[in-house]
C-alpha cells in the first residue's frame, strides 16, 4: 500500500473557476519517515500552504503576476496556482510534518509516528 496515494483536485466551491497547476513529484522514503519534494517554479515560500485535513495533505502554491516593465509584447509566463492532495497513510504523524522551500523546490518531511517505528527491546 502506498503511503501517499495523489487525489484529483476538487472542483472550485468559488463562483470562479480555478485551473491548478500539478507539480512533479518525488518522495523518498528511510526508516524514520518520507521525504516529499514537489517543483513550484516562481513560488515564494510565503505563496506556499500546507494544510492536514480527513487524512488529506494539501499542498498549494501560488506564483504572483510579475512585474512589468512596460507594454508587453510576448509574454508566456503569468501567475499559477498549483495544487496537489495526497491520502495520508495513518502511520504520518501530522504533528510532525515539516517544510522548505528553496529555489521553486517544496521539500516536505512526513515523520512516521513512535508507535509505528520499528524498535529493539531489551531482554534483562
Amino acid at each position: 500500500m502506498s503511503t501517499l496515494t495523489a487525489c484529483n483536485p476538487a472542483s472550485a466551491t468559488q463562483s470562479r473557476r480555478i485551473d491548478y497547476i500539478t507539480p512533479r513529484a518525488n518522495l523518498h522514503h528511510d526508516g524514520e519517515g518520507y521525504t516529499l519534494e514537489l517543483e513550484m517554479p516562481g513560488v515564494a515560500k510565503d505563496g506556499v500552504e500546507i494544510t492536514v485535513e480527513d487524512g488529506k495533505l494539501t499542498l498549494t502554491g501560488r506564483r504572483a503576476e510579475e512585474q512589468s516593465y512596460g507594454r508587453p509584447v510576448y509574454r508566456e509566463r503569468s501567475q499559477a496556482e498549483y495544487r496537489r492532495v495526497f491520502d495520508l497513510d495513518p502511520s504520518i504523524d501530522a504533528g510532525k510534518i515539516t517544510a522548505s522551500m528553496n529555489q521553486g523546490l517544496l521539500t516536505v518531511r512526513l515523520q512516521k509516528s513512535e508507535a509505528v517505528k520499528p524498535r529493539k527491546i531489551t531482554v534483562a
